[in-house]
């Protein structure tokens, strides 16, 4: 017979602990406190509610009381978001510090001012982007729609919350907004890339996008996308460096293609066929096509079909 859990259990919890000793990494900061992630998380619905209360706010806003409204939810994301920002600068220092340490809690404060302030620029981009989503699908009944449901655009609003964090050197946060986006949407983009206005991701599923990517204005991704790096072997000794490609103004890239490297530049204007599988750069008002594999085809009532007859361009 084996042996019941009281007589196993002795064993488990003294091998546990022997790995809490030997890795710093189980158990953490011991003096200190990450970020809480549900709170993060309900700071982006917060700020989806701000910038969208038409659709995610449960009170009715109108422009009697909207200055109300956007006052009192300024005043409870500040209470919020200085409070984890401080959690997360504190635990990321190398000095004996604390989230309560005036010096943290003075740097939190101007950070989380930098970002409200950053709020209503932020909103203009992201309408620009609701149209982009709504001028490029013909399945898109309102730009409401798209505001209200689609996972694409859901994916760039955390992500311009989260860029404007990593750009003032936030750490953490940046990261569980984008990743939570990821799982919810299956889009994932880097806070540390930079996307213009006008950014529009098709369907959206399986998009990669990479931390030092650079996406020019009226840009347009479908599913599947990836811009990421020619190799990640050098690991940590390439961080901070150039890695990822750039894509220019106008480009537009179908399902599924694949574009490597820091020093590919896919030029102004230039369309990529799906399937692709680019490293090296690509002039502007460029046409990339990748060439269809030979199918065979039979039918019942005729021995084979002629393979272009099923071939249809994008």
């Amino acid at each position: 017979m084996g042996k019941h859990f009281n007589e196993i259990l002795p064993n488990i919890v003294t091998e546990i602990n022997n790995n809490y000793t030997k890795s710093d990494l189980l158990l953490g900061k011991s003096d200190k406190q990450l970020p809480v992630r549900s709170t993060i998380i309900g700071i982006l619905d917060d700020l989806k509610q701000l910038m969208f209360p038409g659709y995610f706010s449960s009170e009715r806003i109108d422009t009697n009381n909207a200055s109300y409204y956007t006052g009192q939810m300024l005043s409870a994301l500040h209470h919020k978001m200085k409070k984890q920002i401080a959690l997360a600068l504190a635990y990321d220092s190398t000095e004996d510090i604390t989230s309560a340490s005036p010096i943290i809690k003075e740097k939190a404060e101007e950070i989380c001012c930098r970002f409200l302030s950053a709020i209503p620029t932020i909103q203009e981009m992201l309408l620009l982007d609701v149209q982009a989503g709504y001028d490029g699908d013909p399945a898109a009944d309102s730009r409401e729609q798209i505001i209200f449901s689609y996972p694409g655009f859901y994916a760039i609003f955390v992500y311009r919350v989260a860029h404007e964090l990593y750009k003032m050197s936030v750490p953490f946060i940046p990261r569980i907004m984008t990743e939570h986006a990821h799982n919810k949407t299956g889009i994932d983009i880097n806070a540390g890339a930079t996307i213009g206005k006008y950014f529009f991701m098709d369907h959206g599923t399986g998009i990669v996008i990479g931390e030092t990517t650079v996406i020019g204005d009226y840009v347009k991704l479908y599913q599947g996308v990836t811009l990421g790096a020619l190799s990640t072997r050098g690991g940590q000794h390439l961080s901070g460096v150039r890695r990822h490609p750039t894509i220019e103004d106008n480009v537009t890239i179908y399902s599924n293609a694949t574009i490597l490297g820091g020093e590919t530049v896919i030029g102004k204007e230039s369309v990529i066929g799906g399937g692709a599988f680019i490293t090296n750069s690509i002039p502007a008002k460029t046409r990339v096509s990748v060439t269809p594999p030979d199918l065979a085809i039979k039918n019942e009532a005729r021995a084979e079909l002629s393979a272009t007859e099923y071939i249809y361009e994008i």
